[in-house]
C-alpha cells in the first residue's frame, strides 16, 4: 500500500477530522487548566499581601512607628520571605524603611492594587514584575506591602510549556494512531478492491479472505463471499441451461425442418400432407409449450405474483387436483388414494399452487408402474398444513434430489420419455414464492414428496 494511497484514504482523512476535534478539545481542557491555575495563584498572592497588611496595621497600632520600622526592617532583610516588597513612608513620600527605594510611579487601579516593573540590580539587570497594595497608617505614613511575582510568573510559564508539550504529545499519538488504524482500514479495503477487480477480470473462483475477528468488515465480507456464491451458482445455471436449451431443443427444431422439407416436397397425397402438417404442428406446439414454462418460472421467480396473494382453500385445492388426475391414473391401472385430514386456509396464488402440485402428481402417474399406488393428502405438522404426494415408481437416489428442481434436469440420461424437465422447476419457483419448504423422502419403494407450510403462511 503506497502512502499517497493511505494520504488520499477516507479513512485518513476521517482520522485527521478526529484529531482535530480531539485536539480542539484537549486545548479547551488544557486553556481551562491554566486559566484556573494561573487565577488560584494570583488570589493566593492577593490572600497573602493582604494578610500581611493586616499584620503590620496591627503591628502599628500596638507597637507604634518604632514597633513597625523594627519588623520591616527585619522582615526586608530575612531570606525567608525573599519576594516580599515592603515601603513605609511619611507623608510627603520620604521613604523610611524597607527593601524598596521609592514610591512606585504607577497609577493605582480602581481595586487600589499597583502593578508595577522591579529592577534587580546584578550580573544581568532583570527587570521582575511586582504587585502591592498601599495601606495608610494613623499620623499620614504610608505602607506599601507587595510581592516580587517572578516566581509566579515563572510557574505560569512552565506550566504553559507543559500545556504545549502535552498538546504537542497528545496530536502526534492521535496522528499516529489515525496512522495505524487508517492502514489497517486500508489494507482491508484494498483487499476487496483486489478480490472485486479479479472477479470482473473473469476469476469468479476467487474470495474475499476474513479474518475471523467478526467485525464490520468480516461480516461484509462474508456478506459478498454469500452473494458471490450465489452470482457464480447462477453463472453455473445458465450455462447449465443453455446447454439443455441447445440439446433438449436440437431435436424438435431438427424433426420440425425435416417435417417441412417433407411437406414441400410432397405434391399429390393429401392425407400425407395433413400429417406432415400435424407433425409439424405439434413439435412447434412443444417449442412453444417449453418457451412458456421458461417464461412462467421466470416470472414467478421475480416474486411480482405476491401481490395478488388471496386466501386459498388447501383442502378444496387438493381434492380438485386429485379429481382431475383420478381418471388418467385409473387409465394406466394405478389407485389414486386421497386423505385430507385437515382443513387448511393460506395466503397464496390458486393457480400456481395448482400447477404445483399437478406437476408433482403428473411425475408420480407418468413413473408409477401398473398396479401402483399413488397417494395425495394433507395433514398438519407442528401447527403447519402440510401436502404429500407418494407413490411407488423408481424413486428418485438420494444424490440427484438436489439435482431435480434444475431447469431440464432428467434423470433419465438419454432423454427419451415425453418432457422438458421444466416440471419440477416450476415447482421449486411456486414453493419459493409461497415459503414452501420440499422435502424428499423414500417410501420403500417410490418416493414421497412433502411441501411443509410456513405456520405464519397467513401473515405473507
Amino acid at each position: 500500500m503506497s502512502q499517497r494511497h493511505l494520504l488520499k484514504s477516507s479513512t485518513f482523512r476521517l482520522a485527521l477530522v478526529y484529531m482535530g476535534l480531539f485536539g480542539s478539545s484537549v486545548l479547551f481542557l488544557l486553556g481551562f487548566i491554566y486559566w484556573s491555575t494561573a487565577a488560584y495563584m494570583a488570589h493566593q498572592a492577593d490572600e497573602t499581601i493582604q494578610a500581611e497588611i493586616a499584620g503590620l496595621a496591627e503591628r502599628y497600632r500596638s507597637d507604634g512607628l518604632t514597633g513597625l520600622s523594627s519588623v520591616l526592617a527585619q522582615r526586608s532583610t530575612s531570606r525567608v520571605g525573599g519576594n516580599a516588597l515592603y515601603l513605609l513612608t511619611d507623608e510627603f513620600g520620604t521613604p523610611l524603611v524597607g527593601n524598596l527605594d521609592r514610591w512606585p510611579p504607577v497609577t493605582p487601579e480602581p481595586n487600589g492594587w499597583l502593578n508595577f516593573s522591579l529592577e534587580h540590580a546584578g550580573p544581568r539587570d532583570e527587570i521582575h514584575p511586582a504587585r502591592a497594595q498601599p495601606f495608610v497608617l494613623e499620623g499620614g505614613y504610608r505602607l506599601l506591602v507587595g510581592l516580587d511575582m517572578q516566581g509566579l510568573q515563572q510557574t505560569e510559564r512552565r506550566i504553559i510549556t507543559a500545556l504545549i508539550w502535552g498538546l504537542a504529545i497528545t496530536l502526534l499519538l492521535a496522528l499516529a494512531g489515525g496512522t495505524l488504524m487508517s492502514r489497517s482500514m486500508v489494507r482491508r479495503i484494498e483487499t476487496i478492491n483486489q478480490t472485486s477487480s479479479r472477479i470482473m477480470h473473469g476469476d469468479l473462483s476467487r474470495r474475499i479472505p476474513t479474518e475471523d475477528s467478526d467485525d464490520d468488515f468480516d461480516r461484509l465480507a462474508a456478506n459478498l463471499n454469500r452473494m458471490l456464491d450465489r452470482i457464480q451458482a447462477l453463472m453455473e445455471d445458465v450455462r447449465r441451461v443453455s446447454d439443455n436449451i441447445a440439446h433438449d431443443l436440437k431435436t424438435p427444431l431438427t424433426r420440425l425442418r425435416n417435417s417441412l422439407e417433407l411437406l414441400g416436397a410432397s405434391q399429390e397425397d393429401p392425407e400425407e400432407r395433413q400429417q406432415l402438417v400435424e407433425g409439424a404442428l405439434r413439435e412447434a406446439d412443444g417449442l412453444l409449450a417449453t418457451f412458456n414454462a421458461l417464461l412462467r418460472i421466470a416470472r414467478i421467480e421475480s416474486g411480482a405474483r405476491r401481490e395478488g396473494f388471496r386466501p386459498v382453500d388447501l383442502a378444496g385445492l387438493v381434492r380438485d387436483v386429485f379429481e382431475l388426475y383420478q381418471p388418467l391414473a385409473e387409465e394406466k391401472g394405478q389407485r389414486l388414494a386421497l386423505d385430507v385430514r385437515v382443513n387448511a386456509q393460506i395466503q397464496g396464488d390458486r393457480s400456481l399452487l395448482s400447477q404445483a402440485l399437478a406437476n408433482l402428481l403428473d411425475n408420480a402417474v407418468k413413473y408409477t408402474p401398473a398396479g401402483g399406488e399413488i397417494g395425495l393428502g394433507l395433514r398438519s405438522e407442528d401447527q403447519a398444513p402440510v401436502i404429500v404426494v407418494s407413490d411407488s415408481g423408481p424413486g428418485i437416489p438420494e444424490p440427484e434430489r438436489g439435482k431435480v428442481f434444475t431447469r431440464f434436469y432428467r434423470l433419465e440420461t438419454s432423454r427419451s420419455t415425453p418432457g422438458n424437465g421444466l416440471g419440477l422447476s416450476l415447482v421449486a419457483a411456486v414453493a419459493e414464492l409461497h415459503r414452501v419448504h420440499i422435502a424428499f423422502d423414500d417410501n420403500r419403494p417410490g418416493l414421497v414428496v412433502r411441501l411443509l407450510f410456513s405456520p405464519n403462511i397467513n401473515n405473507l
